[in-house]
């Protein structure tokens, strides 16, 4: 049975066995998240998001449409997705760009990830990062922009 706190605001959408949501969590129509799920406060999940299995979103955290979260994966405190390479006020035609995060994937505090980009199997994001394009699977990546620092050993993870 899945737990969702009484300040949540959670429309029709699919949750798996075993997922917590927290205080002040909001998740459109449409959203999909899987089992045994860990959604702290103050998240917000557009519709057309998917999120896996055993997956941890710490709090702050936005999931706009077209981002697609594997199972396994860490998103950290305050980590900034976006969907649209050119933002504009009012613009409602603007081009959506899938972002993915592999299987495993970790995502440290208050990075950034732009649109359009693929976070691979067992990579870690730093702390602040900004990552401007696709992350290798077992890769560690840090700064602004991200850069790649070294592989991460299969046993950690």
């Amino acid at each position: 049975m899945s737990f969702i706190h009484a300040s949540a605001d959670v429309a029709d959408c699919m949750i798996g066995e075993g997922t917590r949501i927290w205080q002040f969590v909001v998740i459109l129509v449409g959203a999909q998240i899987g089992r045994d799920c860990n959604i702290c406060s103050h998240v917000l999940v557009e519709g057309d998001v998917t999120v896996g299995d055993r997956v941890t979103i710490k709090s702050g955290v936005q999931l706009w449409n077209g981002l697609r979260i594997a199972d396994d994966v860490f998103v950290g405190p305050n980590v900034t997705f976006t969907n649209d390479r050119m933002p504009r006020s009012r613009q409602h035609d603007f081009v959506l760009e899938e972002t993915i995060i592999e299987h495993g994937a970790s995502i440290g505090a208050g990075a950034v990830i732009l649109p359009g980009i693929c976070i691979g199997k067992g990579a870690m994001v730093g702390a602040g990062a900004v990552v401007t394009k696709n992350v290798e699977p077992h890769s560690l990546v840090v700064g602004n922009p991200a850069r790649h620092v070294r592989y991460l050993d299969d046993e950690a993870l």
